[in-house]
């Protein structure tokens, strides 16, 4: 059977008893992690214990095929079920899967971690009918996911969160579950003795100040705001950001708008295609990034992602100052916002 992403945490929670293998996959690696865990430990809550749980890689299997089988089988030495974690599965291990699958041996509950695997994947396809297999799917967080996310864990150590901050806290989340644990443990840690979690306590932890100083000349440099970007390149300088930061906060910049306003020209709501984004764009910049997307043209856009992979070989390969180069880029990418449209 198949799980599907939003039903997939109350799967591993509680799993069904005639489930023998599952395949946990998806382009988020840190929720592959965090699911196939969880659903392991229904059955064995040390992962560590060598009589009751055994951890094995692909090439291992590849180098002898029938050692899934014989561990499937393995009776533990202090009874009860045993389980078998098998990372970085991929398809050259469907035919060994399917043996399994038709011929189930023992009762250990086997779970295969596996990334990003399209429908026509031999070793997804395996999954399709069975009762006793399930391929759980692990999809980068929707906003809702992520509020719930980071709502339950500050809950659990009796903290509340403004709504502002949970706001501002889950628009810096979400490309990768096990990144979203680290930045809530760090809040945790930041936040030991007090009640409520505050906008403040959250750019504080989370906030990174040359990030928001580049984010701002690139919004500067999209907008075509000459004299602003002026002023931003400046505080980056005196700050000793470095030059390659900016350089690379900028592609990131403007290849999210180019993202964007290719969807847009198929048709789709920027809004919808902003709140897709991975990382998504920050509240506080929605406006600006809409209008920039707006203003700007795919080739033109081409160009000015050009001139940035030019800037960056430029500081790399050759003597010239970085800052120099980095501070013109922007600006001839401010003159061409002019005429964007």
């Amino acid at each position: 059977m198949i799980v599907k992403s939003h039903e997939a945490d109350r799967y591993v929670a509680s799993p069904p008893k005639g489930l023998l293998i599952a395949l946990v996959y998806g382009p988020d690696a840190g929720l592959v992690q965090e699911r196939t865990e969880k659903l392991l430990k229904t059955v064995t809550p040390d992962l560590t214990d060598p009589f009751n749980a055994a951890d094995l890689g692909e090439a291992a299997l590849l180098a002898d095929p029938a050692r899934l089988a014989d561990e499937a089988a393995a009776i533990s030495m202090m009874g009860g079920r045993r389980t078998v974690r098998v990372r970085g599965g991929g398809n050259d291990l469907a035919d060994i899967v399917e043996n399994l699958i038709d011929d189930p041996k023992g009762d250990a509950l086997v779970v295969i971690e596996a990334g990003d695997l399209p429908k026509t994947s031999a070793l997804r396809k395996l999954f399709d009918g069975h009762k006793s297999a399930a391929a759980i799917q692990c999809y980068p967080d929707s906003v809702r996911d992520l509020a719930d996310v980071v709502r339950d864990a500050l809950r659990a150590e009796g903290l509340s969160i403004a709504p502002d901050a949970l706001e501002d806290a889950v628009s810096r989340l979400g490309s990768d579950r096990g990144v979203t644990r680290r930045e809530i443990e760090k809040l945790l840690l930041y936040m030991h003795g007090q009640k409520q979690v505050t906008l403040e306590d959250v750019r504080a932890v989370m906030g990174d100040e040359a990030e928001a100083r580049s984010e701002s000349a690139c919004d500067a440099a999209g907008s075509g705001d000459l004299a602003r970007l002026d002023r931003e390149l400046e505080r980056l300088w005196v700050s000793d950001t470095q030059p390659a930061q900016v350089i690379r906060s900028a592609m990131g910049h403007f290849q999210k708008l180019l993202q964007a306003r290719e969807s847009a020209a198929r048709g789709e709501s920027l809004d919808v295609v902003m709140k897709r984004l991975r990382p998504p764009v920050h509240f506080s910049r929605a406006n600006a990034f809409k209008a920039q997307a707006q203003r700007w043209t795919g080739d033109k856009l081409g160009e000015a992602l050009d001139l940035l992979l030019e800037a960056e070989a430029l500081t790399r390969t050759t003597g010239v100052p970085a800052e120099a180069v980095t501070g013109r880029t922007l600006m001839n990418i401010a003159a061409m916002a002019r005429s964007a449209r």
